[in-house]
This record gives C-alpha cells, structure tokens and sequence, in this order.
C-alpha cells in the first residue's frame, strides 16, 4: 500500500513528508528533525517542503533564527488526507519488519496499535528475545518509525520476564494479546494454551 500512495504522492520524499505532517499535527519540526525522523535525503526534503508551503499542506515559522515547520489543521483535504493515510498504515508490508530476525534471539514479536490502526492499545509492539542488539534495535525502530510517520511505543522484555509476567496475570501483556494484534514471531510453545487457561 505505501508504495501505491508513494506513485500517486509523485516520490517517496513527498509521501513521508504527508504521513509524517498528518500523524503529528501538533508538532513543529526544523529540517534536521524532519530529515532524521523521516530517514530522507536534505535537498529532497527541502525540496518537497516548499512545495507542502506553496500549497498551504504546512506553515513556517522562525524562533531564534531558525525555520520550523508545522501541519496546517485548516487545510481543506485534511480529513480525506488522514482518512487514506491511517488506511494505508494498516498493518503495512514494512520492508523492515523483515529485519527482527537479525537483531537477536527473538521469540516472540507481536504489533498493534498505530501498525494496525488500533489506537486503544497501550503499545505498538512487544517484542520477547534474548541477547537482542541494542544497536541493532535503535536501528530498526528508526527504519519503523519513518515508514509509519510516527514514534513507535514498544515494549523489550526478556523470555524469562516474559513468563513471569504471564504467570503474574500481568494485565498489560493480558489485554495487548487479548486485544487486536499480529503476531510476526510465536517461537513460545503453547503460548496460546497458556493465555487460554489463565482466563
């Protein structure tokens, strides 16, 4: 779905730019954070910009010398906009969700929240592994965070603390597997069992 929208958009530049604006209305960004954030090149960025400006899609304003931009709640498309844009984030085909196998032993990963349009859920991700790479993780999230415009809220727990907190009927890890999610990874024999007998 991203990449059909990043065909009618015109580039990927200017489709991250809309999803990124529309998924953090309140906010205002200079240019490095939109860069950062977004995972795009600088003179593209720019670029695409000053064409949202001219649109009036984003405003601009200076504090302490420096340019900031921030999405126009009064645009006229801002509901059908948004509309088509949670639509697409709908559990996308992430390129980088592809990548969990390689930073560590992960048992068990499961999505929610802003990857499937369920904002009720008190997490995005939970993520169950063992000697996972901090590094590698950071990265990951940052690769997460630009293909869905917005920060993602996950949880890290060990196998060990994850068991724990099952058998303690912990009621976050209870209402996020009983509530809307995808699993990517289920390595935990009989966990479904498991959940089943501890209603």
């Amino acid at each position: 779905m991203s990449e059909t929208l990043e065909q009618l958009f015109g580039s990927k530049e200017k489709m991250r730019l809309i999803r990124f604006f529309l998924l953090n209305p309140e906010g205002d960004f200079d240019v490095k954070e939109i860069v950062r954030r977004n995972m795009l090149n600088m003179s593209a960025t720019r670029r695409e910009l000053t064409n949202l400006l001219k649109i009036k899609f984003i405003s601009k304003h200076l504090r302490k010398g420096r340019a900031y931009f921030a999405f126009n709640q009064n645009f006229t498309f801002y509901p059908e906009l948004k509309n088509l844009i949670t639509k697409a984030n709908i559990y996308p085909k992430s390129n980088s969700l592809v990548r969990l196998k390689n930073i560590g032993n992960v048992r068990f990963a499961a999505i929610s929240g802003a990857f499937i349009n369920y904002p009720k859920s008190k997490a995005d991700m939970i993520l169950v592994g063992d000697g996972i790479s901090r590094g590698k993780l950071r990265n990951l999230m940052n690769c997460l965070e630009a293909e869905i415009g917005k920060e993602i809220d996950f949880v890290l727990m060990t196998s060990e603390e994850f068991k724990y907190r099952l058998n303690m009927l912990d009621k976050f890890i209870l209402e996020f597997l009983e509530g809307p999610h995808e699993e990517l990874v289920n390595k935990i024999p009989h966990l479904h069992q498991l959940i089943a007998n501890l209603k």
